[in-house]
């Protein structure tokens, strides 16, 4: 049981909220406005509640031999859920972690604090300048997981973005984007289409009802210059409490259709989400 008492605090974003699951003795709900951003158990990092943390785990679990240390980029930091995982996972990993909010990144630190010696090292800087000053060739995964309020920022979007993601990344890394859309997808084709120019392969993975129109919701793109293992992460995310469809190759080109790629000097930020989205209240 925990008994622990929420946390309240502004934060550069908004308003956030520690909330502690009365369920698990140690594990905590960041929302920030009423939106849930991040769950983490102190206790099990493994324990991943979202459905879109899931299908990143996916990803990560796929990246290189079980266990093995990578080189991770997260941009976007919240509780830090992923690079958690990535520790417990994958010990002797390097994680750099990038956070704009001062506020919450000061929040998560006093609160929810990794363990000494986890391999994470976290930044508050934007996401786009700090990987800019970072490294070539210096990341197995970037994974980008940014949103203001709820809506990922137009400067992560564009083609010049991806560039700077390929060029961190090895020549068999991949990068991982959340994103949320709903129909017509406007957003998602034009990300779609970006990523195309950039990358060799894709993958998105989204629940069905999401791919169908009936509803907004997340959608995660997978990019690499390696092969994409799809069959791997379709039973995966198959086997999820909310299942979920990998689309690749001739599926995927028709939902691009003829959507351009985005540039920075007409990048806009994703589409705000319909009112209850992801709010709980």
């Amino acid at each position: 049981m925990n008994e622990a008492t929420p946390v309240l605090r502004a934060v550069d974003g908004g308003t956030a909220k520690l909330m502690p699951d009365i369920d698990r003795r140690r594990a905590w709900l960041l929302t920030v406005d009423g939106a849930p951003q991040s769950y983490v158990d102190l206790d099990d990092p493994t324990h991943l509640e979202f459905e879109y943390a899931r299908r990143l785990a996916h990803v990560v679990d796929g990246a290189a031999d079980a266990g093995a240390p990578l080189d991770a980029v997260h941009l976007g930091g919240g509780a830090l859920t992923l690079p958690r995982y990535v520790a417990a996972t994958r010990p002797g990993s390097r994680q750099d972690v990038v956070e704009a909010d001062l506020g919450l990144l000061a929040l998560v630190t006093e609160h929810l604090p990794v363990p000494e010696g986890s391999g994470i090292a976290v930044h508050g800087a934007d996401a786009r300048a700090w990987l800019e000053a970072a490294p070539a060739d210096s990341a197995d995964l970037v994974v980008g997981d940014v949103f203001g309020g709820s809506r990922t920022p137009a400067h992560l979007t564009s083609v010049e973005y991806a560039r700077e993601v390929e060029r961190v990344l090895r020549p068999d890394g991949t990068y991982a984007a959340n994103l949320a859309d709903g129909a017509p997808f406007t957003f998602l084709r034009s990300q779609l289409a970006t990523l195309a120019a950039v990358f060799a392969e894709l993958a998105l993975i989204a629940e069905p009802a999401v791919l169908r129109g009936r509803r907004f919701g997340n959608v995660l793109l997978v990019a690499s210059h390696a092969p994409v293992d799809t069959a791997v992460l379709a039973r995966r995310t198959a086997a999820d409490p909310f299942p979920a469809r990998v689309e690749h190759g001739t599926s995927l080109a028709r939902l691009v259709g003829g959507a351009a790629l985005v540039r920075d000097v007409d990048a806009v930020a994703s589409p705000e989400p319909p009112d209850g989205a992801f709010g709980i209240g």
